[in-house]
């Protein structure tokens, strides 16, 4: 009897664009490799190349994690249904303990005239009253990026009134911003995301305390610029930083109130509190670069981090002031789509590198070099010229010379519309693997993409099939538009 398995956003350009698909077997180990045979993409992304399933992949039957369960030997029962959770990025006690953020309550502030009548709608719900709103007058929050969650999770967390908000970022506001940085407007183009977060805060509550930090986070100052916070709200949008979050948060016994996005998909969590998890423990290690397609790339509904944001403003709220069941211990998958919330049981893994009975990772590390992004004996794929990679310049000398080039667009169907290299061949990234046979392969051939990423990606594959003479357009369609055709819009 077949068994559902539920297939996340990114990984659905493999499977026909479907979201759930069947497949056969007894056990998970053999519904994935019925899977992986039907739909041969999928495998680079489930599997290492020792076929193991990858560290960064997590599968569960129904709401618990195989790896709890008797991993890919796990039984299927009829009317289970498995899940692939992907990074995009032990069972604990859903509360959290009172002292572990905030101020002791004889330390409070007073409320003042003017926050007893702003915040009143706070002060007549029992579960606040003016002991928790006292309690949000003493908290802070660090939020990790003004972007897309940083946004609406600042804006609810002035509104509420948490006393001391921090905002870390280095980035100026782009026009592609506006479509989901709600905390930005159009004025406000080209100036610091910090300088234009600031003001719009104060602007919702010029009772609290904005904390600006203008630098790219590092581990060099992760750990001092996370001490005086209570909770740390992770609106980072690369692996790198998340694992850095991670590690400083578990390091400075600091809660982090995690979320993620990607085109209709979300995730949330709170993680690296006393008995709960990390994100380690839910994602030991990070995908290889570029084989998880960032929002840039992937493309984002500007109202999915509005919700996702504010989910993390919801539990930073809740941490600080006591109440409620923080989300510890529990997975939040959110499909806008469908308008559908799914819930998810997460352990503390007691073999965590960073938060297990035995830490190996007691200080922070090297996170580009962690996640691949400059390792440290780098092996290119090399093809016939010895070259991986073409320069949009060098592409358009030898098109205008006559030189027989075969161009292969991996982007999606819309992205197409918007603009193109003239003569190129669509195919998108996860329809290569079935159309490879479309393609000559003694002819040169140029993979492009909108940056770069999943082209690489295609031309990895081509290569792995014989394929000798494959080059990545390097920089993508905007390096193309930016160096050759400024005539064409950029997205």
């Amino acid at each position: 009897m077949a068994t559902k398995i539920l297939i996340p956003t990114p990984l659905r350009p493999f499977t026909d664009k479907k979201e759930a698909v069947d497949a056969d077997g007894a056990t998970v180990g053999e519904l994935l490799a019925d899977l992986t045979t039907r739909h041969s993409g999928l495998k680079a992304h489930l599997y290492n190349d020792q076929g193991r399933l990858r560290s960064f992949v997590n599968v569960y039957v129904n709401d618990e994690d195989i790896r709890y369960l008797q991993k890919e030997q796990t039984p299927i029962k009829p009317g289970d249904t498995v899940s692939i959770i992907p990074s995009v990025a032990g069972g604990v006690e859903s509360t959290v303990e009172r002292s572990v953020v905030g101020s002791p309550a004889d330390s409070l502030p007073e409320l003042t005239n003017d926050e007893i009548k702003r915040y009143s709608r706070h002060l007549i719900m029992p579960e606040v009253g003016v002991d928790g709103q006292r309690k949000l007058k003493a908290g802070s929050v660090l939020c990790i990026g003004a972007g897309g969650l940083g946004s609406p999770a600042a804006m609810y967390l002035a509104a509420a009134g948490v006393g001391t908000i921090g905002l870390v970022d280095f980035d100026v506001v782009d026009f592609s911003n506006l479509q989901r940085q709600i905390i930005h407007g159009t004025p406000d183009v080209g100036r610091s995301k910090l300088a234009s977060a600031t003001d719009r805060l104060r602007a919702i509550n010029p009772l609290v305390d904005i904390r600006a930090h203008e630098v790219a986070l590092s581990s060099e100052n992760a750990l001092e610029l996370f001490k005086p916070y209570d909770v740390i709200l992770d609106g980072t949008d690369n692996f790198p930083t998340r694992y850095l979050t991670n590690d400083a948060c578990v390091l400075l016994g600091k809660p982090n109130a995690y979320g993620s996005i990607f085109r209709f998909e979300g995730q949330a969590s709170v993680f690296a509190t006393k008995d709960g998890p990390c994100y380690r423990c839910l994602y030991p290690e990070p995908p290889p670069p570029g084989l998880v397609p960032s929002c840039a790339e992937g493309g984002v509904l500007g109202v999915l981090p509005g919700v996702i944001g504010v989910i993390q403003a919801t539990e930073a709220i809740k941490l600080i002031t006591g109440i409620g069941e923080p989300l510890i211990g529990r997975f939040l998958i959110y499909d806008a789509l469908r308008m559908r919330f799914r819930e998810l049981k997460l352990r503390k893994d007691p073999d965590c590198p960073v938060c297990g009975t035995h830490p190996t990772v007691k200080q922070l590390i090297d996170y580009e070099q962690f996640c691949g992004l400059h390792p440290a004996a780098p092996e290119p794929a090399v093809a016939q010229n010895n070259a991986t990679e073409i320069t949009a310049v060098e592409l358009k000398r030898r098109l205008d010379k006559g030189d027989p080039l075969v161009i292969v667009d991996v982007r999606e169907p819309n992205e197409y519309q918007i603009n193109r290299i003239p003569g190129s061949i669509l195919i998108p990234l996860g329809d290569i693997p079935k159309r490879a046979g479309e393609l000559d392969p003694d002819r040169e051939i140029v993979m492009q993409c909108k940056v770069g990423g999943r082209s690489a990606k295609a031309a990895d594959y081509l290569r792995s099939i014989g394929f000798k003479r494959v080059l990545n357009l390097k920089g993508g369609i905007l390096e193309w538009v930016d160096k050759v055709d400024p005539s064409q819009p950029k997205y």
